[in-house]
């Protein structure tokens, strides 16, 4: 009787830590799809991370983007060092994995993190440029 109650009494807590979470602003401020493509084109110092799985990835992602899932980004932190100071724009399907992953980037203090307005989804709705898509018929 007592396990269970710890257990729903956890469950609980771990709702209302996940609805909270869902209710809050972003972790990152917003980069619009627009600004993205004016900054790839522009060439300059930016790390495009997206951070959904490898099989997603290679189903589609924006071209230049690194693909770090965003379990493995704490353990990948040391390879993005030459980033520490420079904008990193993050994105994954929705925005869930991105807010994780701006978390932990923005702890390990990086500076310039932002946020693909509406992740890959949208990006993909605006029918944007994409690498490893496969052409619908």
């Amino acid at each position: 009787m007592g396990r269970s109650i710890l257990v729903i009494v956890v469950l609980l807590a771990l709702g209302t830590v996940l609805v909270t979470w869902i209710r809050s602003e972003p972790v990152a401020p917003i980069i619009s799809q627009q600004e993205l493509l004016r900054r790839m084109d522009a060439k300059g110092d930016l790390l495009i991370l997206d951070v959904r799985t490898p099989e997603e990835f290679q189903a589609g992602h924006i071209s230049g983007a690194v693909n770090i899932p965003h379990t493995a980004l704490p353990h990948r932190l040391e390879a993005l060092q030459p980033y520490r100071d420079k904008e990193v724009v993050v994105y994954c399907e929705t925005g869930v994995r991105a807010g994780i992953a701006e978390q932990v980037l923005q702890q390990s203090g990086f500076t310039q993190v932002r946020h693909l307005q509406g992740d890959m989804a949208a990006w993909r709705r605006a029918l944007l440029p994409q690498e490893g898509a496969t052409p619908k018929h």
